[in-house]
């Protein structure tokens, strides 16, 4: 309700998967019919033009292969307004910390 208030018009979620596991996730937390869409980017191709691809050797011990770092980003037209990324040098997936990446933040950009 927050993010209408605030002009929100759509809520993307996407993840370095294919649009079967995007599909089914989607199912599973019900976003049908909401403001949210849940989009797979098989071969990071977003992922490498955002500059966001999350390939630190502990994380590729665990996943096998490169992901996506974990951000929220906000687009106003088609231009990118804020990109708030939560992976640090400690902490390279924002697993510890993805306070930047949650809804509360993108409030404050909006």
């Amino acid at each position: 309700a927050e993010l209408k208030a605030k002009g929100v018009s759509d809520v993307i979620v996407y993840c370095v998967n294919d649009g079967a596991v995007m599909k089914a996730w989607a199912k599973d937390q019900g976003i049908d019919g909401s403001m949210v869409t849940f989009l797979g980017d098989p071969h990071s191709e977003l992922t490498k033009a955002l500059g966001v691809v999350l390939d630190h050797p502990g994380v590729m011990g665990v996943l096998g292969n490169p992901r996506c770092k974990r951000f929220s980003m906000l687009v106003e037209d088609g231009t990118i307004r804020a990109i708030n990324i939560a992976a640090t040098v400690e902490d390279p997936s924002g697993d510890g910390d993805p306070t930047v990446s949650l809804v509360e933040k993108m409030l404050q950009d909006l």
